[in-house]
């Protein structure tokens, strides 16, 4: 198995079907769910433990996971309030190294749980075609829309996901 790409690389959809999507949207609303019951199981020295040789401790996972869909809730939401706007990336490495990412990780599952209730309702909420807005990442300049950010968001999750409950 790779431990890097547990579940593989993500594979781009960028035309999901209204059932595709809701799928996809069905798997965000459990995914806190799920990653607070993979977390419960966890000691605090397994959270501690890196996934992988080189990789991240399960504990900066979680709070990385905790920064990517903060940052995924303000793409989508500036992405239906602008036209095409160029987002702002993030240093993943840089986050994962600084002292929050250190805390207990109640504080980012609840800032999942409630991002997630957040990005939940504003998808189900969207008229097909508001599917089809985009944002632009500078590093690569490509225009993402939010069909394509909604199965990044879920792999993304699952990828992490995957990630935790490594032996």
């Amino acid at each position: 198995m790779n431990r890097q790409y547990p579940i593989g690389k993500f594979e781009p959809n960028p035309n999901l079907t209204n059932e595709q999507r809701t799928q996809l949207i069905n798997e965000l609303a459990g995914f806190s769910s799920k990653l607070k019951k993979v977390v419960s199981e966890l000691s605090a020295s397994k959270l501690d433990t890196p996934y992988r040789d080189g990789g991240w401790t399960r504990r900066q996972v979680i709070h990385h996971l905790a920064d990517a869909h903060l940052n995924f809730y303000t793409r989508i939401k500036l992405a239906l309030t602008e036209e095409s706007p160029t987002i702002k990336p993030f240093d993943e490495q840089g986050w994962a190294e600084l002292s929050d990412s250190q805390l207990p990780v109640d504080a980012s599952l609840a800032i999942i749980d409630g991002v997630l209730t957040k990005v939940v309702a504003i998808f189900q909420s969207m008229a097909d075609e508001a599917f089809a807005k985009t944002f632009i990442h500078p590093a690569n300049g490509h225009a993402y829309s939010l069909n394509l950010a909604l199965g990044i968001m879920v792999w993304h999750g699952n990828h992490h996901l995957a990630h935790v409950e490594l032996n």
